[in-house]
């Protein structure tokens, strides 16, 4: 991944984005060539020597089973934007300005482990459904969080054969957090201004958060 100097992720940004409730897309390089697919992954920081992914695919996705040559991969991605050149103090004093697009990413490269196990998956199925449920009750509105145990048991035990857990046991991370902090300062309150008018409050958020700790602009 191409990570100019003002664009790396800090920690505190990486752990926040591997920790939040979100899907990503694993890729593994196969005899056949890439594979891929979008799954829901539960991050453990604690897991082996750098932390794992978690997650699960249907048992009929041939990529469980194709054998994987050299390291996985797992993209993560947190908000992102297209950012308009109208929001920009710069755009009134020179005119000089491109539109451009901010993001949040993360490249997660390991070693992928399959666990065609009924009791890791469930495990795994239970933790996912927790983590997305309390995601849920944070929105207004929203009460009574659902649970695996809701479901009939046989039906549960169905759904559960159906599926195969998978473990990215991580070796190295490379993430990006492109947030305006090439910007002038004076630039970032219209960027910030013009995603919240958008509604796009969490990209807003994380403008906010990356240039509030920059350490000076970057062009």
């Amino acid at each position: 991944m191409y990570v100019p100097a003002h664009f790396a992720a800090d920690e505190a940004t990486l752990t926040e984005l591997l920790a939040a409730p979100v899907a990503a897309d694993l890729i593994t390089v196969t005899a056949d060539g890439l594979l891929a697919t979008m799954l829901p992954l539960a991050y453990e920081p604690a897991a082996g020597t750098r932390g794992a992914l978690y997650g699960h695919v249907a048992r009929n996705n041939d990529q469980w089973r194709t054998p994987v040559l050299g390291e996985s991969l797992a993209i993560v991605r947190g908000p992102d934007a297209y950012v308009s050149p109208s929001w920009y103090a710069a755009k009134a004093e020179h005119g000089r300005v491109v539109p451009t697009w901010n993001y949040i990413t993360a490249h997660v490269y390991g070693t992928l482990v399959v666990h065609d196990d009924p009791a890791w998956v469930e495990d795994l199925v239970r933790r996912l459904t927790a983590k997305h449920e309390a995601a849920r009750l944070a929105s207004p509105g929203q009460q009574h969080p659902w649970s695996v145990d809701d479901a009939p048991r046989r039906f549960v035990e169905g759904q559960l054969r159906a599926i195969v857990g998978v473990e990215l046991q991580i070796t190295r991370i490379e993430a990006k957090a492109k947030l305006s902090q090439n910007r002038p300062a004076a630039d970032i309150p219209g960027v910030i201004a013009g995603l919240a008018a958008r509604g796009d409050h969490a990209s807003a958020a994380a403008v906010a958060r990356a240039n509030a700790r920059r350490p000076a602009p970057h062009r």
